[in-house]
């Protein structure tokens, strides 16, 4: 297993794995850690192309970042667990809703779309990076990921996040940009049959609060909440976000 992985909280209680989002590394969930550790045994692995975690050969695709949370999975011998994931994550979410269902009985899927963005725009983006680094995109992070008030009252913590993100390989990002020029589920939605928690944000510019509306409308069993803040809900709101998470899959603790 080639994945950066890393396990906390009690080994009896109920695993919950955390997916992070595009140009973040498992640090992001530091905000849930206190929490979650009271609840669930948290399993949290940077997607590939993010810290440790290497490009597999030939690119990446929604498909193969999917595969790679039932490979993690099979590794450390865990036959069922819950999942949480925000944006790109969140995408990986939707995936193993669709193709892994036995494998996971709840899931939360946070600040994302069954379609994000445009393809040409993220294909722009991993040409700019491969091109000039990351300085282009982490200089503008921080619009996309808070609201200027959260980003006013909270500079050291954005700041760490954009270092997170200035220091992601420049390989790693494209090549998730390009698994998400090409990822499109709207199609599929309908045919993931596992409870899912949208959790959106009003203010959030990248996958916005209609998408996330429209994900809880089409899919089976699946409900949508929303927070006052934009792409980062963890960050920005945890206590929020962690309660909506908690009460969820604890709800499904018997599913």
């Amino acid at each position: 297993m080639d994945l950066e992985y890393r396990l906390d909280g009690p080994q009896e209680a109920p695993v919950l794995v955390l997916s992070n989002s595009l140009g973040t590394t498992w640090q992001m969930w530091q905000p849930q850690m206190a929490d979650f550790t009271r609840h669930f045994r948290v399993l949290r692995y940077n997607t590939r192309g993010h810290g440790r975690s290497p490009v597999s050969e030939g690119g990446l695709t929604l498909d193969s970042l999917g595969q790679d949370v039932i490979a993690l999975l099979d590794h450390l011998d865990i036959e069922r667990a819950f999942f949480c994931g925000i944006s790109l994550g969140g995408m990986t979410g939707m995936w193993l809703n669709r193709h892994a269902p036995s494998r996971f009985p709840r899931i939360v899927v946070a600040n994302t779309a069954a379609k994000i963005g445009e393809a040409r725009g993220w294909l722009q983006r991993a040409a700019t990076v491969r091109q000039q680094g990351m300085t282009p995109v982490a200089s503008t992070a921080a619009d996309r990921w808070f609201t200027p008030a959260f980003r006013k009252q909270n500079p050291g913590m954005v700041q760490l996040l954009i270092d997170d993100l200035a220091a992601t390989p420049t390989e790693g990002y494209a090549a998730c940009c390009e698994a998400l020029a090409a990822a499109n589920l709207r199609n599929e939605v309908a045919a993931m049959l596992r409870p899912m928690r949208v959790i959106a944000g009003t203010d959030d510019p990248v996958t916005t609060l209609q998408e996330a509306e429209w994900l809880a409308a089409q899919a089976k069993q699946t409900e949508c909440v929303a927070l006052p803040v934009s792409h980062l809900s963890n960050v920005a709101c945890p206590s929020g976000f962690n309660q909506h998470v908690i009460t969820f899959l604890t709800a499904g603790a018997a599913t």
